[in-house]
């Protein structure tokens, strides 16, 4: 929505009829679908009298997968992040939830899923498969996680968006890279340079911690500290390395965190808004990559409603203050969620987070860590 929003601005200064068509134009090839379970879902908010905005403070949720073809290692939700904007639609929040976070998952009776406990992420898995189309599937996969969310911490949602990995790449490459500071030394898992500098994916094994199909004469992409400009395949490479970081998970978290800032910045940058053709590229790019669910609210009220959001720099939160809070069940590692990480998604159900965050400052990460 944000890199739609890039439209919204190169043409704020039209009329409101001319600008809403050219949005809905430039959306409508956006796939939507219920993504959100019933009980997952906040009171529908009708726009308000002008139809341009809507009230109230929003939470939304986002989830990531890497479901490729040829693949068989299943659909688990390894990204999930809420996104709160507050009542004043001002500022945008982002929190990442760990993925290992241990917590009951209610039964599925649509895959015959019994329900259980286990790592946050399989909620997803536990409702992708069986038998549908592949959107069918991701719906379900989404709604278990949505719904496994809202009964750990009464949060329900305004919006959902579903991602994959090769969605995320070609908005990124539309938009031509993004600017990212290496805060970690890190070797790759999934990337490697042949004798000619060309990148080419390699594979990694779990069990062993060794990566194979280094072509010979080549080497693994390794990110070492500093500022630069990424390409598409470099930056979520960073973003999704943790085997080899000091907090393996947590990094990632916060270097997934910094991608989307600077997806953001990116889109909403004077080289994109106001290069019209580039605009349209990424946004087309945006339609095909996400699956939205936005409880039947035009996509382009969204946008007015939160083109205040992008004139300020989004705040990153941590939960455990971006530690580990381990617990070992049987030999496996699982993770909580300290009381007061619990404490802050609360008061984003409550519609109180800017004030949690006042009170709460060694919950903001820094701006590029």
């Amino acid at each position: 929505m944000v890199v739609a929003g890039s439209l919204l601005i190169v043409t704020s200064g039209g009329a409101y009829a001319v600008t809403r068509v050219a949005i809905d134009k430039a959306t409508s090839n956006i796939t939507q679908t219920t993504l959100l379970a019933d009980d997952a879902r906040a009171p529908r908010r009708t726009s308000a009298p002008s139809g341009k905005k809507i009230d109230g403070a929003l939470n939304l949720l986002l989830a990531g997968i890497d479901v490729r073809p040829g693949w068989d290692a299943g659909a688990r939700a390894d990204t999930i992040m809420i996104v709160h904007i507050p009542a004043t639609h001002d500022q945008a929040y982002l929190i990442s939830i760990p993925r290992d976070w241990r917590v009951p998952i209610p039964a599925n009776p649509e895959t015959d899923y019994p329900g259980g406990t286990d790592k946050i992420n399989a909620a997803f898995e536990f409702g992708y498969r069986g038998e549908g189309t592949e959107l069918e599937k991701r719906a379900r996969g989404f709604k278990l996680l949505a719904k496994t969310l809202h009964a750990q911490t009464g949060l329900t949602f305004n919006g959902a968006a579903l991602i994959d990995f090769q969605g995320f790449q070609s908005v990124i490459r539309e938009l031509g890279g993004v600017d990212m500071c290496v805060d970690q030394r890190a070797s790759s898992i999934h990337l490697a340079y042949d004798r000619d500098g060309k990148i080419v994916p390699i594979k990694f094994d779990e069990a062993s911690h060794r990566v194979f199909d280094v072509p010979p004469g080549g080497k693994v992409v390794v990110h070492e500290l500093g500022c630069r400009s990424m390409s598409a395949e470099l930056a979520l490479d960073y973003a999704r390395i943790r085997y080899g970081l000091p907090k393996t998970d947590y990094d990632r978290q916060r270097h997934q965190q910094q991608l989307i800032r600077a997806i953001v910045t990116k889109a909403t940058s004077a080289g994109v808004v106001t290069d019209l053709g580039k605009v349209n590229r990424v946004v087309a790019a945006a339609g095909k990559a996400f699956i939205l669910d936005t409880q039947g609210v035009p996509i382009v009220d969204f946008l007015f409603t939160l083109k205040g959001v992008a004139a300020n720099d989004m705040v990153v939160l941590k939960t455990n203050q971006g530690n580990f809070a381990e617990v070992k069940i049987n030999g496996v590692s699982y993770q909580r969620l300290t009381e007061e990480s619990l404490d802050m998604l609360h008061a984003a159900r409550d519609g109180e987070l800017p004030s949690f965050v006042v009170a709460h400052p060694e919950m903001v990460a820094p701006k590029n860590g």
